[in-house]
């Protein structure tokens, strides 16, 4: 277990350079598996979940060279088998994530074997989308004990998919199962997000046909019995919700920080709200500069939504901003019903809040915040308690720091490069 220990209450300066897309990683990650060649990823946001990943696929028998200075992950699956042992089954567990190789190993192997993956605790998050999907192709859907049997011994048929709700991840997983599905597959109801479409060129590169793009219904061509077997290359995208966590953190300690290596088409609900609160930024092809206030922060209504509305993850950083504006600001988090537990942890610093109900919130500001000993009860959560430690006056104690880094590479390197007092150390 490690802590960070953050002295807040200044401004910082200089420049931060926005990862590649964790949500986009991980399932391209999974999707190499389709590929019997080697795949080379560029962009990668070395992180603790995209790392895990890479731990199951070795195990499975990928080989994998890691180049972090370069931020590029080369794999080759030419010997890849997916097989069953607890050690891989622990590694599931880890990583809610991990439910995305379930797509492409079913599709290429025709089975697979697994217990319900781990992941943040912040709420229900049901996987029947996923698995009435995979039914709708063909697959057999068994339960042993505590695990999830899969298995379609004649392999994958293209179906016509309508989702019970727009889940990103489901739509991940049905557009690899589809990628090698005998026809055609139909997914309505798809989510639209940037990394969603990133899979989709991703699988473009491997001979897939995908039509729809960036609406919820796409239409995909499967390649049954096609042994794919291609040396490429493919670059993530930026990571938009990184992107609004840091603007967020810029805004609320009254910063001047340039974030660069961004996409401003993915974030132009966020962007809109920054200017509604009164955020000063001048934004640019490939960077966003976020400058000294020039009035009084006012408060705003932060509700989430399907894609290009704000995220559910770009919203928690968020709220330590609607700590410094004026009047009261509403926290509408329509997803996941656990997930408003980091405004109680503002409440300790001398946030005026209170959650309503499970998906509701208010903060009344401006009020300054004071350090005190907070929990990384999410990522997202512990990204906002990084944020508000900043902001306070005097010492901020944030528990389980391994829990940011799942999502966030070396962000207290990152923020001490700006000026931000943070150190790590062992709890």
């Amino acid at each position: 277990m490690e802590i960070f220990k953050i002295k807040g209450g200044k401004s910082l300066s200089g420049e931060i350079l926005v990862s590649g897309s964790k949500n986009a990683c991980l399932p391209i990650l999974a999707a190499t598996v389709l590929n019997s060649g080697t795949t080379k990823l560029t962009n990668v946001p070395f992180i603790k979940d995209a790392l895990t990943l890479v731990e199951i696929l070795k195990f499975w028998g990928a080989e994998i060279v890691l180049k972090e200075n370069q931020r590029e992950i080369k794999i080759n699956n030419s010997n890849f088998e997916p097989k069953e042992s607890e050690l891989a089954n622990e590694l599931f567990r880890k990583l809610r994530g991990s439910i995305l190789l379930v797509g492409p190993v079913l599709s290429k192997f025709g089975k697979i074997k697994i217990p319900l993956p781990g992941g943040d605790l912040i709420g229900a998050r049901p996987l029947d989308a996923h698995f009435d999907g995979f039914v709708k192709l063909g697959a057999i859907l068994e339960k042993e004990d505590s695990l999830i049997k899969l298995s379609a011994p004649k392999g994958l048929v293209g179906s016509k998919i309508v989702l019970k709700e727009i889940s990103v991840t489901a739509t991940e997983n049905l557009i690899m199962a589809a990628a090698f599905a005998r026809g055609e597959t139909i997914i309505k109801l798809a989510a639209t997000e940037p990394h969603v479409q990133d899979l989709c060129f991703f699988l473009g590169k491997l001979g897939v046909k995908i039509q729809g793009i960036g609406s919820h219904i796409l239409r995909i061509q499967g390649l049954a019995g096609k042994d794919l077997n291609f040396n490429l290359e493919h670059q993530l995208i930026p990571d938009s919700d990184e992107t609004m966590n840091l603007a967020a953190l810029a805004g609320a300690t009254r910063s001047e920080i340039a974030l660069r290596n961004i996409n401003p088409d993915f974030i132009d609900a966020g962007l809109l709200k920054l200017e509604e609160i009164g955020v000063n930024f001048e934004l640019g092809r490939d960077f966003l500069a976020i400058k000294k206030p020039t009035r009084v922060y006012q408060a705003a209504k932060y509700q989430c939504g399907l894609y290009p509305k704000l995220m559910s993850d770009q919203i928690p950083p968020l709220a330590v901003l609607a700590t410094q504006a004026q009047g009261v600001s509403m926290i509408q988090e329509w997803m996941y019903e656990g997930r408003l537990g980091y405004i109680n942890e503002l409440v300790k610093m001398g946030a005026n809040g209170v959650i309503l109900d499970p998906h509701r919130a208010l903060i009344i500001g401006p009020t300054p915040l004071q350090g005190a000993e907070l929990k990384s009860l999410d990522i997202r959560a512990g990204m906002t308690a990084i944020i508000a430690g900043l902001v306070a006056e005097g010492e901020t104690t944030i528990s389980d720091a391994q829990v940011i880094d799942r999502g966030f590479e070396k962000i207290d390197k990152r923020l001490r490069q700006v000026g931000a007092e943070i150190k790590r150390q062992a709890a």
